[in-house]
């Protein structure tokens, strides 16, 4: 469905009055809090709203959550902030947030899909209430970046890191996997500015860091069994395709084969993902439009956005979102530094999780219309999201959503991830709504988007709350009335 400009107008309307206040506070030199999620939207949105506000005179004070619950409204209301700024995140707990927080000056900056009624006393720019689509059209960091442009237009240095966002989001879901939509305004200003290249090529991770077998290796998206998480086997596929790493002493990463190579590699990667029992359109998510921030150093992982965007996710699911945030801020030296060490343990995190998951049947469950991954507490519950993101591209039967749970012991909740592919959405199916309404009637609460959608309950809940959520699925996808 295309976006017509009126809705994009009422939109940057709402982000006008948002700045309106934003700028108010500015002035009378107070502290503005920033509270964003903790995934690579939620810090790149995070670096957007802080630089933004710094650059304009603001004092900012940034904290990154998982999710918001009681307890952090309830530490927000105690420190009696005069402005508190949500980004990422805030549209699904509008009820709580009300509730608590209808006294204090707040401004919701998020994409995800309206749980509960907004308190009057809030200003809340979200594409949704204009009728864009938050989960494939602009993310949490691109409605930051409007109100980063709105405060001033030289902010549009910041559009990378909206790139970057969206493209953590899982965005790209136009042909060879493009951002497109709202999306695509923020990369006009990124390639006119000067900061952003756009091509065609193979998606390999590392494409301009990593030698080209290491690069392969890397790629987990899709998973390749054998080869995912294997250096040596991957050196040893792209020597029996008389590929050499080398030229002369130096390594080769993906940008320095030629197109024949590209061209071999990418056909044999194809055929050995169909010999595993793939279909043949998983070797198509290979190949897609390349972001490249051209002011970027090369030879770092921030030189290419989806690259960058890992380095964030690695940031905040690893316990070390300050990291992300800072080099958001700008900081290219001990902080990029370090979060290249946690980006390492981050990749063998999930490809330990990955391989686990993939070397017996049966430990990815197919129900009668989902299917499940119980992590329980095997699986770190802050990358659960990221193992169900790559999982649902390569299930055996792409017509079912996948539903991941880990399991918190000492908060005594289940967080679970639930994603699907854009064939089951444009059919009707919105995970958001089924995580709300099955969480809800097991006394948690979930949300999120009609493709990816998460959820906190009671761990002694799990099993009917999984059962529920396989009814759910089953009436949407028949056209049935949750509930009825």
């Amino acid at each position: 469905m295309s976006i017509k400009k009126e809705q994009v107008s009422t939109f940057l309307n709402t982000a006008s009055e948002a700045v309106d206040l934003i700028l108010k506070h500015i002035e009378n030199e107070e502290v503005i809090h920033i509270i964003s999620h903790f995934d690579a939207d939620g810090l790149a949105a995070a670096g957007i709203m802080g630089r933004s506000l710094v650059r304009s005179g603001g004092k900012v004070r940034i904290r990154i959550e998982k999710w918001i619950d009681e307890g952090v409204v309830n530490e927000i209301a105690a420190e009696k902030p005069s402005l508190t700024i949500f980004t990422d995140l805030g549209s699904g707990y509008l009820d709580l947030l009300s509730e608590k927080l209808s006294n204090y000056r707040v401004v919701i900056i998020d994409h995800h899909q309206l749980v509960g009624e907004t308190s009057s006393a809030f200003i809340q720019v979200n594409p949704h209430i204009h009728g864009i689509d938050g989960s494939r059209d602009l993310s949490g960091a691109g409605v930051a970046y409007f109100i980063a442009k709105a405060l001033d237009e030289k902010n549009t240095d910041l559009a990378c890191l909206a790139v970057v966002g969206a493209l953590g989001d899982l965005q790209d879901k136009y042909a060879q996997r493009r951002l497109g939509g709202v999306n695509e305004t923020i990369l006009e200003d990124a390639v006119n500015a000067g900061y952003l290249k756009l091509e065609t090529d193979l998606l390999f991770f590392g494409r301009e860091t990593r030698p080209i077998h290491k690069a392969l290796a890397c790629t987990t998206n899709p998973f390749i069994p054998g080869i995912s998480g294997e250096e040596d086997k991957s050196l040893a596929f792209l020597a029996s395709l008389g590929i050499t790493p080398k030229h002369m002493d130096k390594w080769r990463a993906l940008r320095d084969l030629s197109e024949e190579e590209k061209k071999k590699l990418f056909s044999a990667l194809a055929d050995y993902l169909v010999s595993k029992g793939f279909s043949s359109d998983v070797a198509l998510t290979l190949i897609g439009s390349v972001y490249t921030l051209t002011r970027e150093e090369p030879w770092t992982p921030l030189r290419d956005a989806r690259e960058f965007a890992v380095l964030l996710n690695a940031t905040g699911r690893m316990d070390k979102p300050g990291l992300g945030v800072a080099i958001c801020m700008g900081d290219r030296g001990t902080a990029l530094e370090e979060a290249n060490s946690v980006l390492e343990e981050y990749r063998r995190t999930i490809t330990k999780y990955l391989g686990w998951l993939t070397e017996k049947p049966g430990r990815i469950e197919e129900l009668n219309s989902i299917y499940v991954v119980r992590g329980e507490d095997f699986i770190d519950e802050k990358v659960i999201g990221t193992v169900s993101s790559i999982l649902s591209t390569s299930l055996p039967k792409p017509e079912k959503p996948i539903i991941a749970y880990s399991t918190v012991p000492e908060e005594d909740v289940a967080k679970v991830s639930a994603r699907a592919l854009d064939l089951l959405t444009s059919r009707g199916l919105n995970l958001g709504e089924i995580m709300r309404v099955a969480a809800e009637e097991h006394s948690g609460r979930g949300g999120g988007h009609n493709i990816a959608a998460g959820a906190q309950i009671p761990i002694k809940h799990v099993e009917s709350f999984v059962k529920l959520v396989d009814e759910f699925v089953k009436k949407q996808l028949g056209e049935t009335k949750l509930g009825s």
